[in-house]
């Protein structure tokens, strides 16, 4: 027999070559457009593609608002400006459980107030202090934030705390007051991010399930088209956000509620509808009728109302005539089932549902061997941290050395731009950074000479902040246009000055800031990530390979803990995978060598899920110790070609009936290295002819000299 019929379909892909050299073979999907970063009009002033953040926004004007009243009150204008800076704790843990946000706030408090006590410690010594101090929590707070998964702001504010504090008037005695103003708002901040609880305490993980079913309907959408493999990153990442959020909110008196039970279900459900998926994707070349992610969709509504739940019959249709082996009926199956779960409301599921049971991980992350692996080697977290230390510190150190006054706002701006990541993502930042604050000095100076009333910068404050924060993560360059007044009116408070002064110092302190973090961009490890993209993919391909062997071994039993831990690691490599890629290929000058391995990342990361999605399989059916033996053997390859950057020298695969798409695949990825290894190859030939190239120009040079 020379092929097999592929079971996972309903006929559309056509028969799977095994062997048979007069049989074509499936088609593979097509791959999709690698991304593609770029530095034009619409990557400074357009509009990335998300909801506005009307809820932060409106939390953070209140939280700023009412902490800076209630400072200058009690404590005068100047140093109240430090409550305010307090304040922006209520910018982070934005989506966490209340639970777990309580204990993250207030360690993001505590940063806070460190921040301004080194910050005002060192102003007390010398400006050489400040620039220094202001450098090292730039570094610090780079190095906590990325090790703990601190998400967006990151280190910003933490830079922007510390640097107003070294103009803060003061001296050593001072400190104390200053750390305990800073205190004051951040408990206001902590308050006012955690005032939901009262009204939505569950919200932020029932959003994070909801999220999953969205991107899953999107997924499905994606099913035939180019974007299935971005789509297929953004529901992976989706799924892992919700499984970290669900087990966060695993809290001793939650977690045995009906309630809990329900989320825990669907959570469960979502995670194997989107394996399920996985395979109808890598083997369909057509797109999926619309009725499907319509009823994702409605799944996500029917997270947080059980009575918008979709009915299991809707499916009916699309399931009618389909051989119940194929890979679209159980996906459908699934969808039905899940719903049914859904539709069960506040009563939660049966007591013998399996999906409903607690989830097999430790409710908080592993703090101190997160900062651990951090610092490895290994890590792209050490180089950013490193790079954002040095850089904001040589920007402050260069400031003050040729006479700028202010140099806090040089390391401020530095900061800013370097969390751009790669260097075209800083050069985008760097100019929406100068362009933005150029605009927004010209508001602030205009306000500042209005000579408003102290309740009036109180308020106008309050309200920049807070229309920052709603199109911050739109566009950097809007909301540098509104943070800028934000930050003049405070700094001016904390240390008035003439107004024109302090416009023209702002806008040099900006250009200059700007231009040394795109230089520290440029300058170093600017090949960090890719330098370690070759790494990521021998991860997904070991993880991927610990899967196969797990699902293929007939004397290894996969328990409901193994299956976790199997898809957690499986999944937190292929996401770390796509974003090492999307950072390295905006690596300049390295990023020409990064993108031809775009079709080698997308061969690793179908590999990866397809290994991902066998685990779904309950009951899976194992093969011989023979080819178990050659499945390894071909992973095996495949990790040192890539290790060693040579050719694969891939043999005969060995016939997977149960997961005949793996096969597929692993071809791909080993022509895509090839490809690879070839391109390099002509690179550095075409490198060393000019290298040879130019020598004899020189010395030709050197010979007409003489004569």
């Amino acid at each position: 027999m020379g092929h097999v019929r592929d079971l996972g379909t309903t006929g559309d892909t056509g028969p799977l070559d095994v062997g048979d050299p007069s049989h074509p073979g499936a088609r593979r999907v097509a791959v999709g457009e690698r991304p593609r970063p770029r530095v034009d009009l619409r990557a400074v002033f357009g509009l990335e593609s998300g909801a506005w953040a009307w809820t932060t926004a409106t939390q953070a004007a209140i939280a700023m608002t009412v902490s800076f009243a209630l400072a200058a009150w009690l404590f005068g204008a100047q140093i109240a400006t430090l409550a305010a800076m307090g304040s922006m704790t209520v910018l982070y843990e934005k989506k966490t459980p209340y639970a777990y946000r309580a204990a993250a706030l207030a360690l993001v408090g505590v940063g806070f107030v460190i921040s301004v006590s080194l910050g005002s410690l060192a102003s007390a010594l010398s400006p050489w202090a400040a620039v220094f101090s202001i450098g090292l929590t730039a570094g610090l707070a780079t190095l906590v934030c990325a090790a703990w998964r601190v998400d967006k702001p990151g280190p910003m504010f933490f830079v922007l705390v510390g640097a107003i504090s070294t103009i803060v008037p003061g001296g050593l005695a001072d400190v104390p007051l200053h750390a305990a103003i800073a205190a004051f708002g951040a408990a206001i901040g902590w308050a006012v991010s955690m005032s939901g609880v009262f009204v939505r305490a569950r919200q932020p993980e029932r959003q994070a399930v909801a999220g999953a079913y969205r991107k899953l309907a999107m997924l499905l959408r994606a099913v035939g088209t180019p974007e299935l493999d971005h789509a297929q990153h953004d529901a992976s990442v989706a799924v892992a956000d919700a499984w970290r959020l669900v087990l966060l909110a695993q809290t001793r008196g939650y977690r045995t509620s009906d309630e809990a039970a329900r989320l825990r279900s669907l959570l469960r459900w979502v995670s194997d509808i989107h394996l399920s998926a996985t395979q109808v994707c890598m083997a369909r070349p057509a797109r999926l009728p619309s009725e499907a992610a319509d009823f994702a969709e409605r799944m996500a509504v029917a997270v947080s109302a059980p009575e918008k739940a979709p009915d299991p019959a809707d499916l009916d249709g699309l399931r009618r005539g389909m051989r119940p082996r194929s890979l679209e009926a159980r996906l459908y199956g699934l969808m039905a089932r899940a719903s049914t779960t859904a539709r069960r409301g506040a009563s939660g599921p049966e007591d013998d549902d399996e999906r409903s049971r607690n989830l097999h991980d430790e409710r908080y992350p592993a703090l101190w061997g997160a900062l651990r692996s951090s610092v490895s080697a290994d890590s792209l977290i050490r180089p950013t941290a490193l790079r954002m230390w040095i850089t904001v510190t040589a920007a402050g150190a260069l400031a003050l050395a040729v006479g700028l006054e202010n140099s806090y706002w040089v390391g401020i701006t530095t900061t800013a731009v370097l969390q751009g990541g790669n260097v075209v993502l800083t050069l985008n930042r760097s100019v929406q950074r100068s362009l933005g604050t150029l605009i927004g000095v010209v508001v602030g100076a205009l306000l500042i000479a209005a000579h408003p009333p102290l309740a009036g910068v109180v308020l106008l404050a309050g309200l920049f902040q807070g229309a920052a924060q709603l199109v911050i993560g739109r566009n950097f360059f809007y909301a540098s246009v509104l943070l800028t007044p934000m930050a003049l009116l405070l700094s001016y408070t904390a240390a008035p000055h003439p107004i024109t002064e302090l416009a023209e110092t702002r806008i040099i302190d900006t250009v200059v800031g700007s231009l040394v973090g795109l230089a520290g961009a440029t300058l170093l490890w600017r090949g960090a990530s890719a330098t370690r993209l070759p790494q990521s993919i021998v991860r997904v391909l070991e993880e991927a390979r610990r899967c196969m062997a797990a699902v293929l071994d007939q004397d290894t039993a996969i328990d409901a803990r193994l299956r976790y831990e199997l898809r957690r690691d499986m999944r937190a490599a292929l996401v770390s995978l796509r974003g090492v890629y999307e950072s390295a290929i905006g690596d300049v000058p390295r990023a020409a060598s990064t993108r031809p391995l775009w079709p080698v990342v997308v061969a690793t990361q179908r590999t990866g899920y397809l290994a991902l999605s066998a685990l779904a399989v309950e009951h899976p059916e194992p093969v011989g110790t023979i080819t178990l033996q050659r499945v390894d053997l071909a992973f095996r390859e495949l990790i040192s070609a890539m290790e060693e950057r040579r050719t694969p020298r891939l043999g005969a695969l060995p016939r997977l009936p149960a997961h005949p798409r793996i096969n597929m695949e692993l071809r791909a990825l080993s022509t895509a290295m090839a490809g690879a290894v070839a391109q390099d190859e002509r690179t550095a030939l075409l490198e060393a002819q000019k290298r040879a190239e130019l020598e004899r120009r020189r010395a030709q040079g050197d010979v007409d000299a003489d004569l």
